[in-house]
């Protein structure tokens, strides 16, 4: 996989985490606490124009919780 930009990676990895938070019927806070983040880090990673670094530890950490692998959060759908 590709990305065009940083903006373009950015959306795609808040969009796949907002879908598969969803999935497993967790809210922000939820989700922020279990995976040991704040709730304003986890909605600014969801939030469509998102520009902030993520570091592939916090990823690791979100992909833990919602038992998935990590590079779920790259895919374009």
């Amino acid at each position: 996989m590709r990305f065009n930009n940083d903006a373009d990676l950015y959306r795609t990895i808040g969009t796949n985490i907002k879908y598969f938070r969803l999935q497993v019927n967790l809210t922000q806070a939820q989700l922020a606490e279990q995976a040991k983040i704040s709730i304003s880090y986890l909605s600014k990673i969801e939030a469509l124009g998102c520009n902030k670094s993520l570091s592939i530890s916090i990823l690791n950490q979100i992909a833990n919780v919602l038992d998935i692998d990590i590079t779920e959060f790259f895919k374009e759908n």
